[in-house]
């Protein structure tokens, strides 16, 4: 493949959502081949020191690249944690050879672009049982576990952890300083959260069961939370009800981490394949002491990776879409003999 051919493949693949939007992924292609490596100038050393869910980002972001290859036409091999010394290179997607394009390649490479974060109430529609069901086949396919949070117990038990973190997070000043340096009041940033995706807090917004985090701290109104246990026969007849679902795996290190991505990346893509955007509810999985009550809680066999808000988005007109770098900054083209 040449570098205009990669060039698009990895325009795809940065397309993939990372925490804080810190894309911390880089890319080296040849004719055969395109490595990721974790760019570990872009770390967040108080949320995520051990890099564990920066390494799951750059694992959606290698299926990402998959899902563009097969669309154009490629079969792709992944070859993760190539042993070469360099802790850095976090996988290298080989071509290998030509695919017939399916319906279903072309409509995973279509929600590439409509893919972004939606951190905004979700229209109050539940997400279908069978999409749910094949969410979880996808996941499992990277030998990822999936799991709705459905039990009135388990709501309560999660969304009991999620305001800890919170709480938590919010009495740090290191976390605070860090989560400032990427916050974005230009429309134009490249990277970092736009403050105008971030939910303002007002009154009228529909209530929901679930807390987002809190990008600008002390700004904003309280969220209205409406929770299952104070009436779960009767809710409020417009209040937000998402479908949550938990991402995880057997193991707990690098190579776990990417599988976890990279389920990530084609679970978020069937989504909105089918019309359903998420976003991530990752504060009790941020800090070691909830992550643990949550495996402990939920009676996880496993450790948590991601989990997940998902349901059917309000209108998204003229709604802020967080900002990547340019393709030019992340990808360098090592073309056959050079």
């Amino acid at each position: 493949m040449d570098e205009q051919g990669w060039s698009q493949v990895v325009a795809a693949a940065t397309r993939a959502p990372s925490i804080h939007n810190t894309q911390p992924w880089r890319f080296v292609a040849a004719p055969d081949r395109l490595d990721v490596y974790l760019d570990t100038e872009r770390a967040l050393p108080v949320l995520d020191p051990t890099g564990r869910q920066q390494i799951i980002s750059c694992g959606s972001a290698i299926e990402f690249a998959v899902v563009a290859l097969a669309a154009a036409g490629h079969t792709a091999e992944v070859d993760l944690l190539p042993d070469d010394g360099d802790p850095d290179r976090l996988a290298t997607v080989r071509v290998a050879g030509p695919r017939e394009t399916s319906d279903e390649d072309r409509a995973l490479a279509a929600a590439i672009d409509r893919r972004h974060t939606v951190r905004a109430a979700f229209q109050p529609r539940a997400v279908p049982g069978d999409l749910v069901e094949r969410l979880e086949r996808d996941a499992a396919s990277f030998g990822a576990w999936f799991k709705p949070i459905a039990r009135s117990e388990e709501e309560v038990a999660t969304v009991f952890l999620i305001a800890r973190a919170e709480e938590m997070e919010q009495s740090d000043p290191a976390y605070l300083a860090e989560l400032q340096s990427w916050l974005r009041t230009d429309p134009g940033a490249v990277d970092g959260v736009p403050v105008e995706a971030v939910p303002s807090g007002d009154p009228q917004t529909r209530p929901s069961n679930w807390l987002i985090r809190d990008f600008v701290v002390g700004e904003r109104g309280e969220q209205q939370l409406f929770r299952a246990a104070d009436d779960p026969d009767a809710p409020p007849p417009d209040v937000e009800r998402p479908t949550v679902v938990l991402m995880g795996t057997d193991d707990d290190d690098r190579y776990a981490w990417l599988l976890a991505g990279r389920a990530l990346g084609r679970v978020l893509l069937q989504a909105t394949a089918e019309g359903v955007a998420a976003s991530p509810l990752t504060q009790a999985l941020d800090w070691p002491a909830t992550r643990s009550r949550m495996q402990s809680r939920l009676s996880l066999v496993g450790h948590p990776q991601m989990l997940l808000r998902m349901g059917y988005p309000p209108d998204t007109s003229g709604q802020a879409v967080s900002g990547r770098r340019p393709v030019a900054d992340v990808l360098r083209y090592e073309p056959a003999g050079g």
